[in-house]
């Protein structure tokens, strides 16, 4: 369509996310595209465009923003901010961070949950490969491929999703609370969230 995709930057059990750019408006950008491709299935379909939906929503500076959720040729794919740097867990590859510098990421990770939380949104797959770091040390908040709705912004209480069966355990166990753990997804909330920021802090450190 509209992009010429220039290199795979990240992979996924669901998607696979370039770097491309943007032709009309000639800008850098990152598509995720579904793995599958034509041949997804209608659940992965649906789960694909709800993560879309969930983070075109929102609109934070330290949320990675989404610009076109489309399809072509078959191909469901939606194009976002492209931010250059590494992402958390690269980081952390050369060891645990000063103190000091892990407390400011975690705080501003965490104002930006709060505001996808105050938007009806928990994420539920908070981890340091879903935190990118911007050129100027800022970190960003991806991936909202597990997300789920709030039934209203102002419920701060479990919520339902017809995308998630209870049973079924979705996320990153290393960082995941055990009612997510055990596929008691309906016992979700935005504690569930919180105990993921708690996960990231302590490897941080």
């Amino acid at each position: 369509g509209d992009y010429e995709l220039l290199e795979e930057i990240a992979r996924g059990g669901m998607g696979v996310v370039y770097k491309g750019r943007q032709i009309k408006l000639n800008r850098l950008v990152a598509v995720k595209m579904i793995l599958a491709g034509e041949f997804a299935s209608k659940e992965f379909v649906r789960r694909f465009r709800a993560e879309a939906e969930a983070a075109a929503s929102l609109q934070h500076p330290n949320i990675v923003a989404i610009h076109e959720v489309g399809e072509h040729e078959g191909q469901h794919y939606f194009s976002m901010d492209y931010v250059e740097g590494k992402n958390l867990a690269e980081l952390l590859r050369a060891g645990p961070l000063p103190a000091r510098r892990a407390a400011t990421y975690l705080k501003i990770i965490a104002e930006g949950i709060h505001y996808a939380h105050q938007s009806g949104i928990l994420h539920r797959d908070l981890k340091p490969s879903n935190i990118l770091i911007d050129q100027f040390d800022q970190p960003h908040i991806t991936d909202f491929g597990l997300a789920k709705r709030f039934s209203s912004a102002s419920d701060l209480g479990p919520a339902n999703s017809s995308l998630t069966m209870t049973g079924q355990v979705l996320g990153s166990p290393n960082y995941m609370p055990p009612e997510q753990a055990e596929g008691k997804h309906r016992e979700t909330t935005v504690a569930s969230d919180v105990y993921s920021l708690g996960a990231i802090l302590y490897h941080l450190l």
